[in-house]
């Protein structure tokens, strides 16, 4: 295999994400057949067609505007890239990709996120994004049993101060 620059590759990939919200352009950083997989809320799609709803619809466009993403950590493979981070935004728009049929609350989320991310052929062929549902949950009020042992923002201010 052909030895890319990952780093720079998924730096492409998050610009038209979140810097210069473009779909097409992010769709162009990925293979023809790449998925996408939110694991806590099963959303993402699989191949260009769905990954172009996907984008379209239910990701690039649902940010709130003070939505913000840290970096925390980053460990690159010959093939592979995981990336930590630490994602905020208040709750204030529709947003299907992490809070599918939830009506903006008004409430501040700060939550660790896992990106591992598989390369092919110089492009991305897929996305495992991980995150702690119930935190989300829990700070946007839907999640109150003070008895379970899920925790809210302090875990991402935890992660943050390692």
């Amino acid at each position: 295999m052909k030895p890319y620059d990952l780093e720079a590759l998924w730096e492409e990939h998050t610009k038209y994400e979140f810097a210069e919200p473009d779909v097409e352009a992010t769709l162009a950083t990925m293979v023809e057949d790449a998925y996408v997989n939110h694991i806590p809320t099963m959303t993402g799609g699989r191949g260009k067609s769905a990954l172009r709803a996907f984008y379209g619809r239910d990701f690039i466009p649902c940010m709130p505007p003070d939505f913000k993403l840290t970096d925390v950590s980053r460990t690159v493979g010959e093939s592979q890239l995981v990336d930590e981070m630490v994602i905020s935004f208040t709750h204030t728009v529709d947003m299907p990709w992490i809070l599918p049929g939830v009506a903006p609350t008004g409430r501040h989320v700060e939550v660790p996120l896992v990106a591992i991310v598989r390369f092919r052929d110089g492009k991305l062929a897929h996305e495992h994004i991980y995150w702690d549902q119930a935190s989300v949950l829990k700070q946007i009020g839907l999640l109150e049993d003070t008895s379970l042992p899920v925790l809210g923002a302090e875990t991402a201010r935890k992660v943050l101060q390692m």
